[in-house]
């Protein structure tokens, strides 16, 4: 195939999978509002029937990284800890340096069977995200404006309406706040340095407040922390796009499960707790990119079908109106037509390439940069 026609041929992949993305995402986001009928009648019976809908849109996410790039994940973990992975409430801490480390996440959510449910700290600004955004809000999605004052009572309320859940979750949290640049590691460095703390060389200096809020809130409910130590093979830089693209990558996720009673509830100690937690974890870093691995037994975990079968599902249900829609516009010759096809096409592309840029790190938020030095906690 030459490079004109390869050019075309992932084009028009592209148009086709954001095309199953957005009007399957939207249709959902449309199910779910009518859901909210339910809350006051059954307010579980909505939570249940939520964390499937939202697998439905998150699973397509997951099948693009684990089907359609063929992304590698492996596992270094204790035999002892797997088998309790996907049978228990838990909060995962996971590193902030990449631009899919979020996916790869979800993927951990996905291996053990609790992705629908699975829940994050979320910058407020995500929530008016159409599709993902509007699904976390279904979800019940712990959002927060990154100014604790604010947010403080906001977060406490809505981590104290988990303790019913009834669906095993897990609460992912990036305790750094923001992604990792060099730009911001200098200011947290600087930080660290004004208030005594250690540095580091591969993190941001963990914002504890948060942390230490979710800890006491959930409590009795969740049963251990999850340290998730994410990096990729062969100094690979993955992006949302790259995947989008088919690249595959090779990534590796070393995690340690500390049982809750082993984290102080105390705010302060809690606080002391965290920073040496991140010190261990620089640690780990230190020791792969020495080595190339992590300090446990590596597995990797049984690929499930169900998110290529989610995308099958919806890809069968709306490629076959939207193909039949274009051979009636081909076949009617009106311009208008299909120029009016072509520009609904465009803005489908645009708003998927807008949802991408708002996750890549030169596009990322400017928290933790120079105006935001004396809010480091």
């Amino acid at each position: 195939m030459d490079i004109v026609g390869f050019l075309k041929s992932q084009f028009i992949c592209h148009l086709l999978i954001c095309y199953i993305f957005i009007v399957s995402g939207l249709i959902i986001n449309f199910i779910q509002l009518f859901t909210l009928i339910l809350w006051p009648i059954n307010k579980q019976l909505f939570r249940r029937i939520n964390c499937r809908l939202a697998y439905c849109i998150s699973s397509q996410m997951v099948m693009l990284l684990e089907w359609w790039s063929g992304t590698d994940c492996t596992l270094y973990t204790d035999p002892e800890s797997y088998h309790k992975y996907g049978k228990e409430n838990a909060i995962v801490i996971l590193n902030h340096n990449f631009e899919i480390d979020f996916l790869c996440g979800w993927n951990f959510c996905e291996r053990f069977g609790v992705l629908g449910s699975s829940k994050v700290l979320a910058k407020k600004e995500l929530s008016y995200m159409p599709i993902i955004g509007w699904m976390w809000y279904f979800l019940e999605i712990v959002f927060c404006k990154r100014k604790w004052e604010e947010d403080r009572k906001t977060v406490v309320q809505k981590l104290l309406n988990l303790r019913d859940y009834p669906e095993n979750f897990w609460f992912l949290i990036h305790c750094e706040g923001t992604r990792f640049t060099e730009q911001k590691h200098q200011i947290s460095m600087q930080v660290a340095e004004a208030k005594g703390l250690p540095k580091l060389k591969y993190h941001l200096l963990p914002r504890t407040k948060g942390f230490a809020v979710t800890v006491q809130c959930l409590r009795n409910v969740v049963s251990a922390v999850y340290d998730s130590t994410l990096n990729f093979r062969n100094n690979e830089n993955p992006t949302l796009l790259g995947v989008l693209n088919g690249k595959k990558y090779h990534a590796d996720l070393y995690v340690r499960r500390i049982p809750l009673e082993d984290v102080p509830n105390d705010e302060q100690e809690c606080s002391t707790w965290l920073h040496k937690l991140y010190q261990e974890k620089d640690a780990f870093q230190e020791e792969y990119y020495r080595t190339g691995t992590y300090p446990a037994v590596p597995t990797v975990p049984p690929r499930r079908p169900w998110t290529l079968l989610n995308w099958l599902f919806w890809a069968l249900l709306l490629l076959y109106p939207l193909f039949k829609l274009l051979i009636n516009m081909i076949n009617s010759g009106s311009s208008l037509t299909l120029a009016s096809f072509a520009l609904v096409i465009i803005i489908a592309s645009v708003g998927v390439r807008w949802m991408i840029g708002v996750t890549e790190i030169n596009k990322g938020s400017t928290y933790g940069n120079n105006d935001n030095k004396q809010k480091q906690q």
